[in-house]
């Protein structure tokens, strides 16, 4: 039987930025090489793996719409998504996440279905485990069944499950949320497991749990009405309150690449981009996304990371409390990647903005128009087709390189593309 997975993709930008903003979350930052030479997700390291364990699986992702382009430009057209309108927690994503399975996808009410994080950092063996967190909710032993990740510290970032017994394969004696540093230590010598947030269950039951806790018909009505629901964790809405419920010890590689010390971490090299590293630099890692050259000397436990987002230099430990800062610095997107292609924030000034735009071959950008702004397009290289004011007797022309069209107002013109 083949894999049905949900990841669910969210997150905001504040923890590593300056190469993350509102729009990319750390899941589609790229810093794993692949074996060309080229960097990878998160995000698409998890769909490769999937994709490698069982090449028939149906991956779906659960995301805001702010994520739809940048899902769609790192794995392509063909993924499945469960856009979500609003933020409202994990269990109305899960609910709608399965609805739009069966609904949509069209699986049935018998067949396993497996919701995770988009972002850990995992080995091959933790693919393996996903299948079979898959077979045993197949199987009936459990109406729910979860994923406990053997912890390899007594950490306070992470919910934990208590087994009702050893083996790989458990009755939940408990939920446990997340703990001061005493009680951890106390969880874990009672066998305690980190709670991943993996879970799995036959599509039916999740779609009588929406049913019972929501008031909707099928997929497009409780969409409709996505905005009215209670914000509500999956675990309060659900796995706290299930009685048949199973867990599964995973004793593999798992982290949570969520502050600039862990990711660095998960770094198979010190420097990405342009970057001189000084022969007395220990432990710094340097991610440059800028043309111009990034020199360091003498640094040491440090990070540093340079985007059109703005310039990090922290010491490693001190970048976990890098939220608080960043929360007042001007949020404005200056770099995102789009379905076509990407955004690139260049110059800003009082009364006008550069951005170059990058599109994929083949590509094109949706029509738009604005409302109180003129839009001067200059084609740097490549050749394409703008179209104007789309619909009968519309005018369109090709641009090459080093064209200026024209200034474009919506004042005038209703509407633009490019092609």
């Amino acid at each position: 039987m083949a894999l049905n997975i949900v990841l669910l993709s969210g997150g905001s930008g504040k923890r590593l930025w300056p190469l993350s903003n509102d729009i990319r979350s750390k899941q589609f930052i790229k810093i794993f090489r692949r074996p060309d030479g080229s960097y990878e997700s998160m995000v698409q390291q998890m769909y490769r793996e999937i994709r490698e364990v069982d090449p028939d699986a149906r991956v779906s992702i659960a995301t805001s719409k702010s994520q739809v382009s940048v899902i769609h430009n790192q794995l392509g057209q063909d993924v499945g998504i469960s856009v979500e309108p609003c933020r409202r927690d994990t269990f109305p994503a899960i609910a709608l996440a399965t609805m739009y399975l069966h609904d949509v996808q069209g699986v049935g009410e018998d067949e396993p279905v497996v919701v995770c994080p988009c972002d850990p950092y995992v080995e091959r063996e933790y693919f393996a485990a996903l299948r079979r967190l898959s077979e045993l909710a197949a199987s009936g032993r459990a109406s729910l069944c979860v994923m406990g990740i053997v912890p390899t510290y007594p950490s306070e970032k992470y919910g934990y499950v208590v087994p009702a017994s050893d083996g790989r394969i458990s009755r939940v004696a408990a939920f446990k949320e997340k703990p001061d540093l005493e009680s951890a230590k106390q969880y874990i010598a009672r066998g305690a497991l980190w709670n991943a947030g993996v879970f799995a269950f036959r599509c039916g039951y999740m779609m009588q749990k929406a049913h019972s806790l929501l008031e909707f018909t099928d997929y497009q009505d409780l969409f409709a009405k996505y905005e009215m629901l209670t914000r509500i964790s999956f675990d309060y809405a659900v796995a706290e309150k299930e009685q048949d419920i199973a867990v599964m010890r995973f004793d593999g590689q798992w982290k949570d690449l969520g502050t600039w010390n862990t990711l660095t971490e998960a770094m198979s090299e010190n420097t990405i981009g342009n970057v001189v590293l000084g022969d007395h630099c220990e432990n710094v890692h340097v991610i440059n996304e800028l043309t111009a050259p990034i020199l360091v000397m003498g640094l040491r436990n440090a990070v540093v990371s340079a985007s059109p987002q703005g310039i990090l230099v922290s010491d490693k430990g001190e970048s976990s409390y890098i939220k608080k800062y960043v929360e007042h610095i001007d949020d404005r997107v200056m770099f995102a990647e789009k379905s076509w292609g990407t955004y690139r924030v260049v110059n800003v000034e009082s009364d006008s903005v550069m951005i170059m735009n990058t599109l994929n071959p083949g590509a094109h950008m949706s029509y738009h128009s604005h409302e109180s702004r003129t839009e001067i397009l200059t084609v740097i290289s490549g050749t394409g087709r703008i179209v104007m004011d789309p619909g009968p007797g519309a005018s369109s022309w090709t641009a090459s390189r080093g064209m200026c069209p024209r200034a474009m107002s919506s004042r005038s013109v209703p509407a633009a593309g490019i092609r």
